[in-house]
């Protein structure tokens, strides 16, 4: 079945007018479908004679290998043109050509593919929906830097290109390039897998040498940043010249090697293509490098020229990764019977009748001088070169052109193809090579996995030796490697000392190897291995300097064992129990003048107050809670109420009016004298009573745990919720004082009189004296000497009046009862002081 214009292009390496020999033309057949091929075939050196050619850019330096792939494409075509259920009534056929590892070289033939089918022309259109182009896939290049040139034109055209070698990682943007696909792993894949091999060795001080190419540089960019993220340091990095008849390329090569020698370093990790590898190692033996352990990938792991650089051995140990990839069952049966079935000058004009059938006034020059291509010149490298991704590239595009076409396994209609149309089948649908199953991912790419391979020496001969499988993880038979070293075991690459528990490595300087071991500091403990920091403990632990691991945090409070909170009870339990003697004391002496010129009963309710506000005290010792916070202060401003209301209140203004007022006197007396002064106390209480009932809405203190203040601990105290609410609360009971103070500080007691205005100055003087102190300290701290500080103030408030108020008194009635009487005792109003009932 002929389909005009419908073409498969396979591109492999140097364009076709630079064919290494004869052979050239066996890479050209008609067909229903044309396989157009880029590959870097011929043999090792080639001598070539169309330098005259002014169209191409010509290569001196071809590789066998190419040559290999070539062969396995035809093989593959050849394979399903046979088969009776792929692709049924549908010859394939092919064109192959020639990149020399050149872009400009690459795009000459890329550029022929898209012209339209029957043409030497580009059609230049709006939408190529129904643009029929030379080809309908392209499969190839090899190298990911000729690739990032041809899928930038491919995929403009929704060409599909099928690469069997690019592993860049920047071809797997499928949105730049949607109509790209590769039967190799991407180079992210690799790089995840000699990371986990150099941690699993503890090989962390290294160099890395990629070629100055697209595969060199973005490798190597890729291991650099997943190395530092696994405390792998990167001793050196360079890059080698790719094209060695450079002037400069000799000296960057002495020069890396030279560097490489500087770092001390015993591993060395190389991303290269052949050549450059090649002379890089050859530059190491000669300028006497030294042994190491060599890390390569399959772009030279498997190179014959590089396997051949004389005294090749003396380089250390050779360990890399290549591709899992199975054989191509019938291949080299295919190869030897191709080479062995003419001799070599009916070879060449056989290909050239067949080339002959194929349009040849485009790119096109044949060979002036063939060479004797024989099967002995590429029988060692096919035992090496892997053609299963070529295999598995031609037969991806064979499957998605029969399901497009809508083929069964006995036909296929004439259906006209377009390019863009096989993607859809590309994406979404497996398809199967020789009973295995592959699909392409969402990076258009097909992850087999890796096996990593030993360069085994024996006798003098290289066997390539597996000894292990990476598939997401990585498994080494270690027992099968023998290193370069004395005792056969695994060189140590290291270039700082481990850190010992708890510490971490401070970095110094930009290499990431030299640092400090420095101590995990409190409340951060050491979570990894050669970590370069400390992780913080979560907010309920914490953890001592240089720990490993963080521990619950304790809870920090005034408790009742404490020796502080022992001597503050004391204290508590004295001032409590003088207050209570001094209401014993009063309530015995009841009817003399003194008590009943104090207040008489109103000074008995004022100490009972005093006695309360200091058992209050209990509240700030154990361990706190929303309930205690909050009655707190309530306590302690209430207490201090009632005592200020109904001892010192009454008498204070009852002194100043009997002073300052003594016209008026007589008319407002009764208001702060016997019965009605309870008045006064009560309105005062209700009022007192009220500020607490705003506080409690304003924002009462509440519990709070400070996991800040204590290292170890979390701090459990009670902290103001509201200063508005605090300054209401016992702004009250200030200005009582102040009333108390202003009505008493400048009055004269008469001569042999008791003085009752001085008691009430000096009381509410030492309040104000604590209370400043109080809101100093009370304000800035935030440990459990917040407790103690509100404790002190509470004792001091009522020691001083106790003391400035109360016990002046006590002392009369305790050592100078002669004082005791109506005269000394005389009341400021000048009448009958209130007796106390009972």
């Amino acid at each position: 079945m002929q389909v005009p214009g419908l073409w498969l292009c396979l591109s492999f390496g140097c364009a076709a007018s630079l064919s290494p020999s004869c052979l050239s033309a066996q890479f050209r057949r008609p067909g229903d479908f044309i396989l157009g091929g880029l590959f870097p075939f011929g043999k090792d050196t080639v001598n070539v004679t169309a330098r005259s050619e002014p169209t191409l850019l010509l290569c001196e330096r071809l590789y066998t290998d190419g040559l290999i792939w070539a062969l396995g494409m035809r093989f593959t075509i050849d394979q399903i043109n046979n088969s009776s259920s792929l692709l049924p009534g549908v010859t394939l056929g092919y064109d192959m050509y020639d990149t020399c590892f050149e872009p400009l070289v690459a795009l000459q033939p890329s550029l022929l593919f898209l012209t339209r089918s029957g043409t030497t022309a580009i059609g230049v259109l709006c939408n190529y929906t129904e643009y029929q182009p030379r080809v309908t896939a392209v499969i190839g290049p090899l190298q990911s830097d000729l690739c990032l040139v041809t899928a930038k034109l491919f995929s403009s055209f929704l060409i599909p290109q099928v690469s069997y070698g690019a592993s860049s990682e920047t071809l797997s943007n499928t949105e730049l390039y949607p109509s790209f696909y590769r039967t190799v792993p991407g180079d992210k894949n690799l790089v995840e897998a000699l990371v986990l091999l150099l941690n699993q060795f503890g090989w962390n001080w290294v160099a890395t040498v990629g070629s100055d190419d697209e595969y060199g540089r973005g490798a190597q960019a890729l291991f650099l940043s997943m190395a530092g993220a696994d405390n792998i340091c990167i001793a050196f990095e360079g890059l080698i010249p790719t094209d060695l008849a450079e002037p400069n390329a000799k000296k960057q090569l002495e020069d890396t090697v030279r560097l490489i020698n500087s770092t001390k370093v015993n591993v060395v990790v190389l991303f290269s293509y052949s050549l450059p590898a090649q002379a890089l190692l050859e530059h190491s033996i000669r300028m006497g490098l030294g042994k190491k352990v060599w890390v390569g990938t399959e772009a030279w792991m498997l190179s014959d020229i590089v396997a051949s650089t004389p005294n090749i051995q003396s380089i250390g140990t050779v360990l890399g990764f290549v591709m899992r990839a199975g054989t191509v069952p019938g291949f080299q049966e295919y190869v030897a019977e191709l080479f062995s079935s003419v001799a070599q000058e009916e070879f060449c004009r056989r290909s050239r009748e067949l080339s002959s059938q194929v349009n040849a006034e485009v790119l096109d020059t044949h060979c002036r001088q063939c060479d004797r291509v024989t099967l002995g010149d590429i029988w060692p490298a096919l035992r090496v070169t892997t053609v299963q991704p070529v295999h598995v590239a031609v037969y991806s595009v064979a499957h998605a052109l029969h399901r497009a076409l809508g083929c069964t396994s006995k036909s296929c209609p004439k259906t006209p193809i377009r390019s863009w149309q096989l993607l859809h089948f590309m994406n979404t649908l497996p398809f199967e090579v020789n009973g295995q199953s592959f699909r392409f991912d969402q990076s258009h790419g097909t992850n087999t996995g890796y096996k990593l391979i030993f360069w085994a020496w024996r006798n003098g001969t290289l066997t390539r030796l597996p000894v292990g499988d990476y598939d997401q993880s990585l498994y080494i038979r270690r027992s099968e490697i023998l290193f370069h070293t004395a005792d056969k075991k695994e060189p140590t690459s290291e270039c700082f000392r481990r850190c010992q528990p708890g510490q971490f490595r401070r970095i110094k300087g930009f290499n990431l190897c030299c640092y400090d071991c420095t101590d995990c500091s409190e409340n951060t403990f050491w979570s990894s291995t050669d970590s370069t920091g400390c992780s913080p403990c979560p907010q309920h632990q914490w953890a001592p300097a240089r720990s490993t691991a963080c521990r619950d945090r304790g809870e920090r409070f005034l408790s009742w064992a404490e020796p502080l909170a022992v001597a503050l009870l004391a204290a508590m339990a004295l001032t409590a129990a003088m207050a209570l003697t001094a209401l014993l004391l009063f309530l015995r002496h009841r009817h003399t003048p003194l008590v009943r010129v104090s207040g008489g009963a109103r000074s008995l309710l004022a100490l009972l107050w005093l006695l309360l506000q200091s058992l209050s005290c209990c509240l700030y010792v154990g361990r706190p809670s929303a309930a205690r916070c909050s009655l707190q202060q309530l306590s302690y401003a209430l207490c201090l109420n009632g005592c200020f209301s109904s001892a010192l209140l009454p008498k204070a203004l009852e002194v100043a009016l009997v002073t300052e007022l003594p016209r008026r006197a007589a008319g407002l007396l009764r208001w702060v004298t016997r019965g009605r002064a309870w008045l006064l106390v009560a309105a005062s209480l209700l009022a007192q009573a009220l500020l607490c009932f705003c506080h409690l809405r304003l924002g009462p203190d509440l519990l709070v745990a400070d996991y800040e203040s204590l290292p170890s601990e979390v701090l459990l105290v009670c902290g103001t919720q509201s200063w508005a609410a605090f300054a209401l609360l016992h702004g009250y009971n200030s200005c009582l004082a102040f009333v108390c103070f202003l009505c008493t500080f400048m009055v004269q007691a008469p001569a042999r009189r008791y003085n009752v205005a001085r008691g009430i100055t000096f009381a509410t003087l030492i309040f104000f004296v604590v209370w400043i102190f109080f809101l100093v300290i009370f304000a800035t701290l935030r440990t459990v000497l917040r407790a103690v500080t509100q404790i002190c103030t509470i004792l001091a408030t009522t020691l001083g009046i106790l003391a400035s108020y109360f016990g002046p008194k006590c002392y009369i009635l305790v050592f100078r009862a002669d004082l005791n009487t109506a005269d000394y005792c005389q009341d400021p109003a000048g009448e009958e002081p209130e007796e106390v009932n009972g």
